[in-house]
């Protein structure tokens, strides 16, 4: 049968994990299946693009959501696309069926509000270094918009003070140079002083962020400082650092900055990518609207 050859086909020669496997193994056992219900004669060699657009319609009515859709539709595709190479069909009739349209997840961000009561209404003890630490590193995340891995990858050598920026070296190697203001600026220089004094570094790191050990925080220890930090000013149930990037980027929208300025700050390659922040920034203002007016309620 057409199923068990292309599984054969998955597990052999594209050595696709058992995962992977089965995935398609139950996408397609669900559209044999539906295939039988509307046709008990039909095979998947005679399908046609109207069936296919059936059994999409027929998920959606079962409840399956528009990713999980797609994900059943994807390995039908596949497997027509490997029947048209081996000459098992004439034609691919998944070709021109598209899938549901997927809702769009926006990022999660601290509002601007909450940002300020972080750092400036947070009783932090400027004396204690675990303190003067994590809030140094939650505002180089906020003034910065940099991923987990790179602030943990930082060296003090990354950090020039004199012409006012960070070089951050992000996915593939690939470098960009951010600004630094005046209050990360001041934040920084604290934190290395009494960094130096009580916890110097050991022979085998010259990170810029280090434990008490003295040794580079790990991805997990910079997790942990700010999921902490953000259960203090906020409810929302995601509260990782890639909150704090996103957060950078809503603010820097929310006050004027141009699209293509946060695209080359975050390190974007594709414009696409930043654009999903105009979304967050739209839906904010469409919020600030609804509260403000007394008519919009009307016009909702």
């Amino acid at each position: 049968m057409i199923v068990d050859d292309f599984l054969r086909y998955m597990q052999a020669e594209r050595d696709a994990s058992p995962q992977t496997v089965e995935t398609y193994r139950a996408a397609l056992k669900d559209y044999i299946a539906f295939l039988g219900k509307t046709d008990d004669s039909i095979t998947p060699e005679d399908a046609d693009s109207d069936i296919i657009r059936d059994w999409v319609e027929d998920m959606m009515d079962r409840g399956y959501k528009a990713t999980n859709t797609c994900k059943m539709l994807s390995a039908v595709r596949s497997l027509y696309r490997y029947a048209l190479r081996k000459g098992l069909v004439r034609h691919d009739p998944a070709h021109s069926v598209n899938g549901p349209k997927k809702e769009k997840v926006l990022p999660v961000f601290l509002k601007e509000s909450e940002a300020d009561k972080l750092f400036d209404s947070t009783p932090w003890d400027y004396n204690d270094i675990n303190d003067v630490r994590t809030r140094t590193l939650l505002l180089l995340l906020y003034t910065t918009g940099m991923r987990r891995s790179e602030v943990v990858t930082l060296r003090d050598k990354d950090i020039d003070f004199t012409n006012g920026y960070v070089k951050i070296t992000g996915k593939r190697r690939k470098q960009r140079i951010v600004p630094l203001g005046e209050e990360i600026t001041q934040a920084l220089k604290t934190y290395m002083e009494m960094r130096d004094e009580k916890t110097p570094a050991t022979d085998t790191t010259e990170a810029l962020f280090r434990n008490a050990k003295g040794r580079q925080m790990t991805g997990g220890q910079v997790y942990t400082a700010v999921r902490r930090s953000l259960s203090l000013v906020t409810t929302q149930k995601k509260r990782s650092p890639h909150v704090m990037r996103h957060s950078f980027a809503t603010a820097m929208l929310n006050n004027g900055a141009g699209l293509g300025s946060v695209q080359k700050l975050l390190g974007h390659e594709s414009l696409n990518t930043t654009q999903i922040y105009t979304h967050v920034t739209f839906e904010e203002l469409k919020r600030t609207y609804t509260d403000a007016h007394p008519r919009a309620e009307e016009n909702d």
